[in-house]
């Protein structure tokens, strides 16, 4: 879903997704994906379940609109960075002490994130699009290894798209393990990992 910045006296569609995005994230949070209900999330944005209903036919297809929401941010957001990072140390940096407070809801709580996608994960029906999300995602890692290779001198040492698929797999049980056990995992773990297997990878931070 993209956004836009134009001037505005009404409140257009994305103005009203954003709310809802924002009021569903914290509605989960409180109540659970599962038990969140469409007149909890509208009243929460301050809408009516009828505006809900205009803009979405489901919590299911709500919850997919927040997951895209969230890939194309994240993939805005980092191919912003690597454009002025091109070092992967100084990427890696860049990302480490990025400031979440100014992401969508789902960039601030990556463990919502996790939640969301082992709940759409549970039923099988919804498992090809959440699919493309994950394609999406690795996509964008193997685009950076490419960079990040390139810029190092070291082209072919490692397929972009294998490792893509070994470091979102990274992210993504880092994320499991820290909902579990937040006290031995670190919310950078991931970020320290990818540093400590850097010559694994192929790539070095000179």
């Amino acid at each position: 879903m993209r956004r836009c910045h134009r001037v505005r006296t009404r409140p257009t569609r994305d103005d009203t997704c954003e709310k809802l995005f924002e009021a569903a994230a914290r509605v989960f949070e409180e109540q659970g994906i599962g038990g969140a209900s469409i007149e909890a999330i509208a009243a929460a944005a301050g809408f009516t379940r009828g505006a809900f209903y205009s803009n979405f036919k489901s919590k299911d297809e709500l919850i997919f609109a927040m997951l895209e929401d969230h890939v194309e941010q994240s993939i805005r957001r980092n191919l912003d960075l690597l454009a002025r990072h091109s070092n992967l140390a100084d990427f890696l940096e860049a990302l480490r002490t990025m400031d979440r407070s100014r992401q969508d809801p789902l960039g601030r709580s990556p463990l919502l994130h996790m939640e969301m996608i082992l709940f759409v994960a549970r039923a099988e029906k919804r498992r090809p699009e959440l699919a493309k999300r994950l394609r999406a995602r690795r996509k964008l890692i193997a685009d950076i290894v490419t960079t990040a290779q390139k810029n190092s001198g070291r082209n072919g040492r490692l397929d972009p798209d294998w490792t893509g698929a070994i470091v979102l797999a990274l992210e993504d049980g880092f994320r499991l393990h820290r909902l579990i056990d937040p006290e031995t995992t670190p919310a950078d773990s991931c970020l320290r990992a990818i540093t400590d297997l850097q010559r694994a990878i192929g790539v070095s931070s000179a």
